[in-house]
C-alpha cells in the first residue's frame, strides 16, 4: 500500500454557523482512485474545495505531500500547483479549443506548449477541434476540453466533481477511459465525486459514502458494493436512499 498523499484530521467546515463537513480522519493514498458518493448536499463538493485549497477548514489540519495546512497556514503556490480540479460545469473562454487548453500553461510561463496541448487533446479525442471556438461545443465536448486543460498541467492529484453528469454514453466512455489511463499510466491520484454508483464501481479502488457531512463507510470497491458493513451503505447501494 502506498503512503498517503493527503491526511485529514479533525476537519470541520462551517457555513453561516452550520457544520457542513465533519471528518475525524481521512487518508488518501498516492496513486489511488477514490470515489466519493452520497446524497446531494452531503458535503462532497465542499470536500473537493478543501482538498484543492480553494477553501480552508474552520478546524483541523490537512497534511498534503508532507506539509501540514490549516486555517492559519495555506500551502505555497508550488505545492498547490500539484492539485487540479475539473468542475461539473467547466468555464471555457471565448477562444478556440487549443487556446483554452494552453491557458494554465501560459500562467505558469510555459509558452512552448504546442506538443503538450496536442497530446492532451488527442487523449480526449478533441484534436480535430483545436481551432474551433469553445462556444460551439456541446456539453460533453466542453467537459473533455476541461479535462485536457487539466491533463497538460500534469498534476499529482486530479479532483473531479461529477465529471460525466448529464453526458451521453459516448462522452462518458471517453472521459472514463481517460481517467483510467491517467491513473494507470501516469500514477495520478484521483478523487472523484459522482452520483453514478455504477461509475464508482467501474473505476474506483476505494469508495467512500458521505452523508450529512460525515463519512459513513470507506472501503475497497468490492467490499463496499458486495459486503457493506453499515446499514446506511447497504441501503444506499440498494437504491433505498434517494439521492
Amino acid at each position: 500500500m502506498s503512503e498517503p498523499i493527503y491526511q485529514l484530521r479533525d476537519i470541520k467546515k462551517l457555513y453561516n454557523g452550520r457544520c457542513v463537513l465533519a471528518i475525524d480522519r481521512l487518508d488518501i493514498r498516492a496513486g489511488e482512485l477514490l470515489a466519493i458518493v452520497g446524497p446531494s448536499g452531503a458535503g462532497k463538493s465542499t470536500l473537493l474545495r478543501l482538498l484543492n485549497f480553494l477553501e480552508e477548514p474552520d478546524q483541523g489540519t490537512i497534511t498534503f505531500d508532507g506539509v501540514e495546512c490549516s486555517n492559519s497556514y495555506k500551502p505555497k503556490i508550488e505545492l498547490r500547483r500539484k492539485v487540479t480540479t475539473v468542475f461539473q460545469r467547466p468555464q471555457l473562454l471565448n477562444r478556440n479549443v487549443g487556446a483554452n487548453v494552453r491557458l494554465g500553461l501560459g500562467y505558469r510561463g510555459e509558452h512552448n506548449s504546442k506538443a503538450i496541448t496536442t497530446a492532451a487533446l488527442n487523449q480526449v479525442g478533441m484534436l480535430d477541434f483545436a481551432d474551433q471556438s469553445a462556444r460551439s461545443l456541446s456539453g460533453g465536448e466542453a467537459q473533455r476540453v476541461a479535462l485536457a486543460r487539466a491533463i497538460v498541467l500534469e498534476p499529482d492529484v486530479l479532483l473531479l466533481d461529477e465529471p460525466t453528469a448529464n453526458l451521453d454514453p459516448y462522452n462518458v466512455g471517453v472521459i472514463e477511459t481517460t481517467i483510467k489511463e491517467l491513473n494507470r499510466d501516469n500514477g495520478t491520484t484521483l478523487v472523484m465525486v459522482t452520483h453514478n454508483i455504477f461509475q464508482a464501481r467501474r473505476l474506483a479502488d476505494r469508495v467512500a459514502l458521505l452523508m450529512e457531512g460525515q463519512f459513513i463507510e470507506i472501503s475497497n470497491v468490492k467490499q463496499f458494493f458486495d459486503h457493506p458493513e453499515d446499514i446506511r451503505t447497504q441501503q444506499f447501494v440498494a437504491g433505498e436512499i434517494v439521492y
